[in-house]
């Protein structure tokens, strides 16, 4: 991290948000944008904010299925297969 690039007041946003941007997409580095002295924002590249999001959606799912085990909430292989197979028939049964 470049704290002299990284760090930027809101109004140097205001007069170089192409230069900026620019900066964002080119080093996938996000810039914190301060007001007053205190970090209020972050500018982020689309690509690198997509891919946290996925990121975070990801372990979402893996505390889900931590707390459905810890609950005792569990399928073995061939019961989750038959129920997906149910499902897939009955699909096919109403699209006729």
């Amino acid at each position: 991290m470049n704290l002299a690039e990284d760090i930027q007041p809101v109004t140097y946003l205001k007069g170089n948000a192409a230069h900026l941007l620019h900066q964002v997409n080119e080093t996938r580095r996000p810039v914190i944008i301060t007001q007053n002295g205190m970090a209020r924002a972050v500018l982020q590249d689309t690509a690198s904010y997509e891919s946290m999001r996925n990121a975070i959606a990801m372990l979402k799912l893996m505390v889900q299925g931590e707390n459905d085990i810890r609950a005792g909430r569990l399928s073995g292989q061939d019961e989750v297969f038959s129920r997906i197979e149910a499902r897939l028939a009955e699909r096919r049964r109403q699209a006729e």
